[in-house]
């Protein structure tokens, strides 16, 4: 008889302002749930909180912020934790959190209880884009990535750029599981020509990137390509959708050279940003380090192509139906012409095509057999009034 799996997932560095990581968290519990198993998600926040949602149970534990990150929480009382973990007596560990929360391993060795580790960035590119030397991120990498494959039962990485850093210190319990898109929510009809209007004029192009304006993913790439194609004539503007360390620096930066970029912060409306990305001609995805990228994927989604970081995952993601560039302002602006010489029609319906290959049920049912969890005879019902 298959009984429902109970599945604990922790995850750090998860904020209300959170992007990727908060929808892949969200997204794949709400499939756990409908698949029959009983979800339950432990991340920091300001208080201890308990409530049933879509996506399962959903537990707050209080965490500090961390210092120079715009608001990232972090789970530190190891003990309050393990407790907790304790009292859930889970069937499956997942962990979205490759440095402060690895000691989860071991404790799910102890236990016996199978545990998943996601990679959700690579080690070295993250050390990189931090200003270690290639040969001391790699170094450094490689005995994280020793530890953390001896550790956990699976790792998981969404992308064959992940894996790379895995298959390279020889790890043979690494599975691919690709994340997803909503195809609904996301969509071409989600176009707003207002909202294009209040942003851009008619003869001007609307640039978008939607991105947590921090080191590692490289957003001031963005205005280094908006400054390069004014330079050249085109008529171009940047809307930059998201929250960080590096924003008062970045409207500094833009002020200084008279660049047209408007900063609307966190967009907690999910309308909103999708109608933002829709009403886009081109998304920027700068960061070096991304493998997968879900911000750019729902703009494809939405009919709008994508330029991305030669260095990231991104190239394997979007496929044909974008364009690829080195890390650099120059770079961008070249791919962005590429792009912008394409009947708008053609490139718009390449883009949605694409995304149209990444849907949540494909990335559900490939985290669901990273844990060996096929689907229950009865699936889980909660009690009426449990915590």
């Amino acid at each position: 008889m298959n009984a429902p799996l109970r599945i604990v997932r922790l995850a750090n560095f998860v904020a209300p302002s959170s992007g990727g990581l908060r929808t892949a968290l969200r997204e794949l519990g709400k499939g756990f749930r409908r698949a029959g198993h009983d979800p339950v998600l432990i991340v920091p926040g300001e208080r201890h909180t308990d409530r049933d949602t879509e996506q399962g149970r959903v537990i707050t534990l209080p965490g500090p912020v961390l210092p120079g990150t715009g608001g990232y929480r972090v789970l530190v009382d190891k003990r309050r934790v393990a407790a907790l973990l304790e009292e859930l007596a889970p069937d499956r560990l997942e962990v979205s959190d490759r440095t402060t929360l690895r000691w989860t391993g071991k404790w799910a060795r102890r236990a016996r209880i199978p545990a998943v580790m996601v990679s959700h960035e690579t080690a070295d590119g993250v050390l990189r884009t931090w200003g270690l030397s290639e040969d001391l991120s790699r170094r450094a990498a490689d005995a994280l990535n020793v530890r953390t494959a001896h550790t956990y039962s699976r790792v998981v990485c969404t992308t064959e750029f992940a894996e790379r850093e895995f298959v390279r210190i020889g790890a043979r319990n690494v599975v691919r599981a690709p994340l997803g898109v909503d195809l609904v929510a996301r969509h071409p009809a989600l176009r707003d020509g207002a909202l294009r209007d209040r942003h851009a004029r008619a003869d001007e192009e609307l640039l978008v990137m939607c991105s947590r304006l921090s080191v590692e993913k490289r957003p001031g790439t963005a205005l280094d390509a908006l400054e390069s194609l004014r330079r050249r004539g085109v008529r171009a503007v940047l809307v930059v959708a998201g929250d960080g360390p590096l924003r008062a620096r970045l409207e500094q930066r833009a002020r200084e050279r008279d660049l047209p970029v408007a900063f609307l912060g966190h967009v907690s409306d999910r309308g909103l940003l999708g109608a933002l990305q829709a009403s886009a001609d081109v998304c920027l995805a700068p960061g070096p380090a991304e493998t997968f990228g879900l911000a750019a994927l729902e703009a494809m989604a939405c009919g709008t192509p994508v330029v991305a970081s030669a260095s990231s995952a991104l190239p394997e993601v979007i496929g044909s139906a974008g364009a690829t560039a080195a890390d650099t302002g120059d770079a961008f602006a070249d791919a962005v012409r590429t792009l912008l010489d394409l009947p708008e029609r053609d490139r718009r319906e390449a883009a949605r095509a694409r995304a149209e290959c990444f849907g949540w049920s494909t990335a559900v049912e490939a985290f669901l057999a990273a844990h060996d969890a096929t689907a229950p005879d009865r699936p889980f019902v909660r009690a009426e009034g449990a915590a």
